[in-house]
C-alpha cells in the first residue's frame, strides 16, 4: 500500500512509551570475577532501583542484589562504580543508606560500614590484604563534604559485622581510580582540587605501600598544569598506564616509572578520543589481553571504534564490533580471550557485548530494550557539520522524519525538535535511541547536537565552552536549526528545542535570547545561574567558575545569562518537567521560571513528579514526560497526535490555541 498522507506530527507509530519504557534497562557498570560477568541494570520498571546482576559461564543470568535493595552511590551525586565483586562475592552501595553492604553467593546483603554520613564509590580489591580500596566523601561534618581514599576490611568488625573505614590518601577536594598494581606493591590515584573539574586538570600519584599495606613514599606521575588525565591502570607485567590530553586529545600514554612528566610516553597518539569526561566513576575505555595488547575504545569525529593496540610498537588495527559504533558509559573490561563492552549504534540499542578475540565473534549478553522495531519506522542519523559563530564547525547527529505508513503533505516540511544535550561536558551519540525515534516516526525531524564543548572532537574544542556557557552552546544550537531549515529539511516556523539539565539551561537561553524557536521543553533545567552556584553540591560547586566566571567576582555575568532575569524577552512557549528530590538542580527553580512565563501571558506548563532525582528513572514518569512534550507541540503547532494521551494543563492557551 502506498503510504498516507497526513499532517507531520499526527503520524501512528508502533514506537510508543509503552515500549520505550516496558522492558527497557539502563546498562552499566561492568565487572569480571573469574568466568562470571557483572553488571547493573537500572530498571525503570522497578522505579528506578539499580540491579547487580551476574552471568554464570553456562548463560544463566541472575539478579545480584534483592529488593528493595539499590545498587547506586551518591558520591559527587552522579555515582558510579557503586559495587566490586571478589570471588563471587559482591559489596555495593545501597542508595538508601549509603552503607556499604556484603552479599555473599546464596546469602542477604548485610550492612559493613557504619550507619553515619558517609558515601562510598570506585571500589579496588586488594584480595592480598582482604580490604577493599575506594573514594570515600564524608558529609557527617558542618560545611563541604571531605573526599579521600579509604581502605574498608572485607571481613571481620564489631558484633554486627561493622568494619571501619581507615584513610590512606587525604588531602585533595577530589579522589579517583584508586588501582593497586598487580604484586600489590604500589597504588595508584587521581586527584584534582577547586575550581578545576576532571577534564580540565587532574593529578596522577604513585604511592608505595608496605606490607601492611600502610602508604608510604608516593611521587606525582604526570598532571597538573592544564593537563587531564584519566583512567590509570597497571598492566600485568607492573607497568602504569593512563590517558593524558597533554597533546589537545585524549591519547594512551605509559609511565617508565621515573618521578615527574619526563618519565611518561605516548603509546598512542591521534587525533581522537581515548576517554570521556569523568562525569561518573568507573568508567573503562580499555583493558589489557597481555602485558603487549591492549583493546581501547576509541572516538574519531563522534563515532566510536575498537582498536587492538601493540602496546611496544604503537602499531593498531580496527575491530570488527559488528555496527556497534556507540560506547554507553565507556565500560569496557578484558579477560583474555574475551571483551566486554557496552556500546549501541544506528539500528542497535545499547547493549552489553561479549567480544571473543580468537574467533572475533560478537555476541550479545543483554539487549538495553529487547523490543523489536520494524527498519521500516528507523531514522538513520546522518552526522552533521554545519557553521557556526566566529567562521567556526560544530556538529549534531540529524534525523529526517521516517514511517514506511506515512509521508507528509506535498509542500509541506516537518516540524524539528532539536536536543540539547546535558552536561554541559558530555555529548550525544548515534546509538539507537527510541527516544529520538519517537519523534521521527511521528512525523518530527529531529538534531541532536554535539555543541562546542562537547567531548569527542578534542580538547579545544572541548574548551570552545570556557567562559561562554549559554553562549557557544546556545549559538550553535541556533545555527544547527537555522541551517536545517535552509537547507529545506525543516519548516522555519516549526522549530523546537529541548534539553535535560545543562540542555535544559540552554533550553531556556535560547528561547529566552533568540527568537528563532517557536516553543521548548525544559527538563529540570537551569534558569538562575547564581542560584546554581550558590546551592549545588561539591562535585559542580565550582563547575561555573570555568563555565562562567569566579563567583561572586563575577555575578553580573551570571545574572545576564540567566534566563530568569530576562523574562520580559521571553515570548516563546515551553513546558517544565522537574524532579521534586533533585538536589543539582532544586525545584524551586523551574516553578520560579513557570510563574514568570504565566504572568506574562505566554502558554506555558508544569509537571513536577513525585520520588524522581536529577534525571527520571521511572517507567511512569518518563512514559507521561515524553506525552506531555508531544501533547504541547500538539496544541502549539496545530497537529493531532494519533495516540491517545492525557491532556496537559496549558496555562494561556486560548481555544486550544496560540
Amino acid at each position: 500500500m502506498p503510504p498516507t498522507i497526513s499532517p507531520y506530527g499526527s503520524w501512528k507509530s508502533p514506537i510508543t512509551t509503552d515500549l520505550i519504557v516496558g522492558e527497557a534497562v539502563g546498562l552499566g557498570q561492568i565487572a569480571l570475577d573469574g568466568d562470571d560477568v557483572y553488571w547493573v541494570e537500572m530498571r525503570p520498571s522497578e522505579g528506578g532501583r539499580n540491579v547487580v546482576v551476574r552471568r554464570g559461564p553456562g548463560g544463566t543470568v541472575r539478579d545480584v542484589t534483592p529488593a528493595p535493595f539499590n545498587a547506586r552511590t551518591r558520591v559527587h551525586e552522579y555515582g558510579g562504580g557503586a559495587y566490586a565483586v571478589a570471588n563471587g562475592t559482591v559489596y555495593f552501595t545501597n542508595f538508601a543508606d549509603q552503607r556499604l553492604y556484603r552479599q555473599g553467593r546464596g546469602e542477604e546483603p548485610i550492612p559493613i560500614t557504619p550507619e553515619g554520613g558517609t558515601r562510598h564509590a570506585d571500589f579496588e580489591v586488594d584480595a592480598g590484604r582482604s580490604r577493599l580500596m575506594c573514594v570515600q566523601e564524608d558529609h557527617s561534618g558542618n560545611g563541604e563534604a571531605v573526599n579521600s581514599i579509604v581502605t574498608i576490611p572485607m571481613s571481620g568488625g564489631d558484633e554486627q559485622g561493622v568494619v571501619r573505614p581507615e584513610a590512606l590518601v587525604e588531602g585533595s577536594d577530589f579522589f579517583s581510580s584508586p588501582r593497586l598494581s598487580p604484586d600489590g606493591s604500589r597504588m595508584c590515584w587521581l586527584s584534582w582540587n577547586h575550581p578545576n573539574m576532571p577534564w580540565d586538570e587532574t593529578e596522577l600519584w604513585v604511592g608505595e605501600l608496605d606490607g601492611a599495606g600502610r602508604m608510604g613514599e608516593r611521587r606525582l606521575v604526570a598532571g597538573g598544569g592544564g593537563e587531564s588525565i584519566a583512567q590509570p591502570e597497571w598492566s600485568p607485567d607492573g607497568r602504569l598506564y593512563f590517558v593524558s590530553d597533554r597533546s589537545g586529545w585524549w591519547n594512551l600514554y605509559r609511565w617508565s616509572g621515573v618521578d615527574g612528566g619526563q618519565g611518561t610516553e605516548c603509546v598512542l597518539g591521534m587525533e581522537a578520543e581515548f576517554a570521556r569526561p569523568q562525569w561518573v566513576f568507573g568508567a573503562n575505555c580499555y583493558g589489557f589481553v597481555c602485558p603487549e595488547t591492549a583493546i581501547c575504545a576509541v572516538n574519531r569525529e563522534g563515532v566510536w571504534g575498537l582498536l587492538e593496540v601493540d602496546l611496544v610498537t604503537g602499531d593498531w588495527l580496527n575491530v570488527d564490533t559488528a555496527g556497534y559504533s556507540a560506547m554507553g558509559r565507556s565500560d569496557l573490561r578484558v579477560a583474555a580471550p574475551y571483551v566486554v563492552f557496552e556500546a549501541g549504534g544506528p539500528t542497535k540499542p545499547n547493549t552489553l557485548l561479549k567480544l571473543d578475540l580468537e574467533t572475533r565473534g560478537v555476541d550479545e549478553l543483554r539487549v538495553s530494550n529487547p523490543a523489536g522495531v520494524d527498519p521500516g519506522y528507523l531514522s538513520a542519523p546522518e552526522a552533521l557539520e554545519f557553521p557556526t559563530e566566529g567562521g567556526l564547525t560544530a556538529h549534531a547527529f540529524f534525523y529526517p522524519p521516517a514511517n514506511r505508513d506515512f509521508r507528509g503533505p506535498e509542500g509541506e516540511k516537518p516540524p524539528l525538535l532539536l536536543k540539547s544535550h546535558g552536561g554541559p561536558t558530555g555529548a550525544t551519540s548515534n546509538a539507537l535511541d527510541l527516544g529520538i525515534q519517537f519523534w521521527t516516526s511521528r512525523g518530527f525531524a529531529v538534531v541532536d547536537v554535539n555543541y562546542g564543548g562537547s567531548t569527542g572532537y578534542g580538547r579545544e574544542y572541548r574548551q570552545r565552552l570556557e567562559g561562554n556557557w549559554g553562549l557557544v552552546d546556545m549559538d550553535d544550537c541556533v545555527n544547527a536549526a537555522l541551517y536545517l531549515a535552509r537547507q529545506g529539511l525543516a519548516d522555519e516556523s516549526k522549530l523546537a528545542i529541548d534539553g535535560g539539565s545543562a540542555g535544559g539551561y540552554t533550553t531556556l537561553a535560547a528561547l529566552t535570547f533568540r527568537e528563532v524557536f517557536s516553543a521548548g521543553a525544559s527538563y529540570y533545567g537551569v534558569s538562575d545561574l547564581e542560584t546554581l552556584a550558590r546551592d549545588t553540591h561539591k562535585f559542580e560547586s565550582r563547575y561555573l567558575d570555568s563555565l562562567v566566571g569566579p563567583y561572586p567576582a563575577e555575578a553580573e555575568v551570571y545574572r545576564e545569562r540567566s534566563p530568569i532575569n530576562f523574562t520580559e524577552r521571553m515570548s516563546r512557549p515551553i513546558i517544565l518537567l522537574q524532579g521534586l528530590e533533585d538536589r543539582i538542580v532544586p525545584p524551586d527553580q523551574a516553578v520560579t521560571m513557570f510563574e514568570a512565563v504565566k504572568a506574562k501571558g505566554i502558554p506555558t506548563a508544569y509537571l513536577a513528579f513525585e520520588g524522581e532525582q536529577h534525571g527520571f528513572r521511572q517507567a511512569a514518569n518518563i512514559k507521561r514526560a515524553l506525552e506531555a512534550e508531544l501533547y504541547f507541540y500538539s496544541r502549539l503547532f496545530g497537529f493531532e497526535p494519533a495516540d491517545e494521551i492525557e491532556p496537559v494543563e496549558i496555562e494561556n492557551l486560548q481555544g486550544g490555541q496560540y
